[in-house]
């Protein structure tokens, strides 16, 4: 378990990018879309997500990819609004978000991590999750699937992230039992949806 003191910040607003390739994002709606219109889906969410963390104001944004060589897409973006570009780094997905949180609460007192799934984010729900974070150690919106789409902290420990059975629909509830483990303070979120399958694109047609 770490607990930590970071100087008070900038918040750092971490977003989980997979690079924009064809046939290795939105693999479950290839059946629907194929490979380049899975991945131009997987490319509009992206650029929502980073349109909408760029207007919050006061915050740190940074990419974390899944690749030490992002596509010229990503880097350019990055490079022209100014965004840091990081390495996921660790075998599993609890791994490699404990190490992204691990890293930002060391360099500030508080870090909120999303994903680039979900297409409904507003300026307003990310203002409010990194609000509620000077009182709460951790916020959490859930998904609509049983995982979730948000998780903010100002303490970080492993056992939040570790044996969890990540694409499964148990993922928020098991996230919940550990936090209650641990003692620790936590705010539920409203929940949203996450774009993973045909009748997740359902919720959110005109994305086609």
């Amino acid at each position: 378990m770490n607990n930590y003191s970071a100087e008070p910040g900038k918040p750092v607003l971490i977003i989980f990018a997979r690079d924009p390739v064809p046939g290795q994002v939105k693999t479950r709606l290839i059946p629907q879309l194929g490979t380049e219109g899975a991945c131009a889906l997987h490319r509009r969410l992206l650029q929502r997500t980073l349109h909408t963390a760029l207007q919050c104001s006061g915050t740190l944004v940074e990419i974390w990819t899944d690749t030490s060589n992002p596509s010229a897409e990503i880097a350019g973006f990055a490079h022209y609004h100014g965004i840091k570009l990081r390495k996921q780094k660790g075998y599993t997905l609890g791994d490699r978000m404990h190490h992204a949180l691990d890293d930002a609460l060391h360099r500030s007192d508080r870090a909120i991590l999303i994903g680039s799934d979900c297409p409904d984010w507003q300026v307003a729900d990310l203002e409010q999750a990194l609000a509620l974070l000077q009182e709460q150690d951790v916020v959490i919106a859930p998904a609509h699937d049983g995982g979730y789409v948000l998780i903010g902290c100002r303490r970080n420990a492993v056992e939040l992230f570790s044996d969890i059975h990540w694409g499964s629909d148990q993922v928020f509830t098991e996230t919940i039992a550990r936090l209650e483990n641990l003692g620790w303070s936590w705010h539920e979120l409203p929940s949203h949806p996450d774009i993973d399958t045909q009748k997740d694109l359902e919720l959110v047609p005109e994305l086609l």
